[in-house]
């Protein structure tokens, strides 16, 4: 990502770290290795804005900015980035029963077949989720 000048202290730099630990420095790195000369005021924009100035904000817990963006996300279909929220929710401290409210009030809210498919998308993300803290604490992750 080409760089454009910042004053220290920048919203930037307190998004970035924000984005990293709710996303996770993996798919950051990705989305800034992808990053073109076409995409790069994007990735700055919603590092600045999206993580430097509403996730750092203090007025709610991550869990509680995590339901949220999940129930936005599930009302507007935004599939993929549902999948990468279902891994910020986990990281970020959500529960599986508390992801799974945040569904259940969505199927009300949004509708039945937007919540059905948000179910789905988060028993994929739940299993994968299951098997790398299996691989991490040793176990099969069977019962």
């Amino acid at each position: 990502m080409s760089e454009s000048p910042r004053m220290p202290g920048d919203t930037y730099d307190a998004g970035l770290e924000v984005r990293n630990e709710v996303l996770g420095t993996e798919h950051v790195a990705r989305a800034t290795a992808n990053s073109t000369e076409f995409t790069d005021e994007f990735q700055e924009m919603i590092t600045r804005y999206a993580w430097g100035t509403i996730w750092t904000r203090d007025g709610l817990e991550r869990t509680t900015r995590s339901a949220i963006t999940l129930t936005a996300l599930i009302a507007g279909g935004y599939w993929e980035e549902l999948e990468m929220h279902v891994h910020a929710a986990l990281r970020n401290g959500m529960s599986t029963n508390e992801i799974k409210e945040v569904f259940l009030q969505s199927a009300i809210y949004c509708s039945v077949p937007a919540a059905n498919t948000a179910f789905k998308i988060g028993k994929d993300v739940l299993a994968e989720y299951a098997v790398h803290e299996a691989a991490a604490d040793g176990t099969t992750g069977t019962a």
